[in-house]
């Protein structure tokens, strides 16, 4: 088990040692014991009860948080040259068809990919590069599509993907520390929502099976379940 420093230990001491909390009072809970030198990202774990080994039980979506991420999104429209002007128009980072040559050559300076139905059998050849780093334009997740416009300004406004992973975990930022408690706290119920939105039909039991609430170095604070059921 790894050694915790003074100011983690320090902040354990106050966690609470029975029960979950109401999501508005772990929120609390996770900014007054935010101790970084930093403005941390909240973050929410997800366990769910599903089998991401079996298709019908993926988890999987996209969500527009409501107060945003806290931080700027830098976007990148792969697009034919009559829509670039477009693409920049909507507020895109970087624009253009050249970027598929860059991003071969090891250029990833951007956070989301989006790119035109069209062009996708010349992204197809960027998977191995961008598909592990969660950066691959997919359908599913909105980013290939013909209305670029609309996908670039969802993005710049606080558009996330989220997806189970193996362990049957959903793991997904929600603000910053420095967020108003109202702003993490309506981030939060709409990442619920969308998740308990998408339980898929073969999931058995209880799907949500725990919420945690954190911050990049902080504590982990367990968050009522119950409530999203």
């Amino acid at each position: 088990m790894p050694k915790r420093g003074k100011k983690y230990r320090s902040v354990a001491e106050t966690a609470p040692r029975n029960g979950s909390l109401a999501p508005r009072e772990a929120l609390e809970r996770v900014q007054k014991t935010s101790f970084a030198n930093f403005d941390e990202t909240v973050e929410a774990a997800v366990r769910l009860s599903v089998d991401p080994r079996r298709a019908d039980q993926i988890v999987r979506g996209t969500v527009i948080l409501p107060a945003g991420t806290g931080r700027p999104v830098r976007v990148l429209a792969l697009v034919q040259a009559d829509r670039e002007e477009e693409a920049r128009a909507a507020g895109a980072d970087h624009v253009g068809t050249d970027y598929i040559a860059r991003i071969q050559e090891g250029w990833l300076d951007f956070d989301v990919a989006i790119a035109t139905p069209d062009l996708m059998k010349d992204v197809a050849k960027l998977g191995r590069v961008l598909g592990p780093r969660g950066l691959m334009p997919t359908p599913k997740a909105g980013t290939v599509t013909m209305d670029v416009s609309r996908a670039i300004r969802e993005s710049k406004a606080g558009k996330i993907e989220f997806r189970v992973d193996r362990t049957g975990n959903v793991h997904a930022p929600i603000g910053k520390v420095s967020f108003e408690l109202d702003q993490l706290a309506e981030n939060l119920d709409a990442l619920m929502d969308e998740i308990v939105r998408l339980k898929p039909a073969a999931a058995k039991g209880r799907y949500v099976k725990s919420v945690t609430v954190t911050s990049t170095m902080g504590l982990g604070v367990p968050v009522d379940e119950d409530l999203y059921r």
